[in-house]
């Protein structure tokens, strides 16, 4: 439970602040801020800036932004999100937040990193096939807008999840992988309602976020090994 400000690097503090401003401006400059929106972002970047310290704090803050950012797929009927983040998500932060305490590395500061073996990536196959196939039929009884979207954002979501629980490097990648999505999905959203454009312009954000955490973590990976 290391306090993960007191080891941010200049670097860290630029990128962390650089996308505060970036997303609170263009929140700002829409004309129709989302004061939940906006706190929901807040609280994401700051989750995957501790993330790429490899600090629990950084699990924490998810389970946080998963319910924030629950609410706020409901209000726009995207059943997929509420449903992922909200039954998946956020219960995989919770079980994360146990497995990052109980594997520090050596200098105790931050999450001791695994590597996956052919069972992990076997186990990860199967379920997302199984994740999707449900979630895609789940999707299409609730009659989600863009559910060919909303399923990929669903697959993508377990996998990153996933990895985060098996304090994988990878995980970065998948959460990445997830924003492409989700930047696609609110920009659907946003040509419907233009008050969406603020929301995909923050998972842009956090796709930088999460790049700069997979490069992060495979520079620790290498130290640890």
């Amino acid at each position: 439970m290391h306090n993960p400000i007191q080891d941010l690097t200049k670097k860290e503090w630029l990128l962390w602040l650089g996308s505060l401003l970036i997303v609170i401006l263009s929140n700002l400059v829409s004309g129709s801020v989302d004061v939940l929106t906006l706190v929901a972002v807040c609280v994401g970047i700051t989750s995957l800036i501790f993330a790429a310290k490899g600090n629990v704090w950084a699990q924490i803050l998810m389970i946080v932004f998963s319910i924030l950012y629950g609410i706020i797929s409901w209000r726009f009927r995207y059943w997929g999100e509420m449903i992922t983040y909200l039954g998946m998500t956020m219960p995989m932060a919770v079980w994360s937040t146990i497995t990052w305490i109980r594997n520090p590395s050596k200098n105790g500061n931050e999450v001791e990193i695994q590597k996956l073996n052919r069972k992990h990536i076997a186990g990860l196959s199967v379920f997302s096939v199984a994740v999707t196939a449900a979630f895609y039929y789940i999707l299409h009884m609730l009659d989600t807008p863009n559910i060919v979207f909303s399923t990929i954002s669903v697959t993508t979501s377990f996998l990153a999840a996933s990895l985060t629980m098996l304090r994988s490097s990878y995980y970065a990648l998948g959460y990445a992988m997830n924003d492409i999505v989700l930047i696609v999905l609110w920009v659907l959203a946003s040509l419907k309602n233009p008050a969406y454009i603020p929301v995909a312009v923050n998972f842009a954000i956090f796709f930088l976020n999460d790049l700069y955490g997979f490069v992060s973590w495979k520079k620790r990976e290498a130290v640890q090994g």
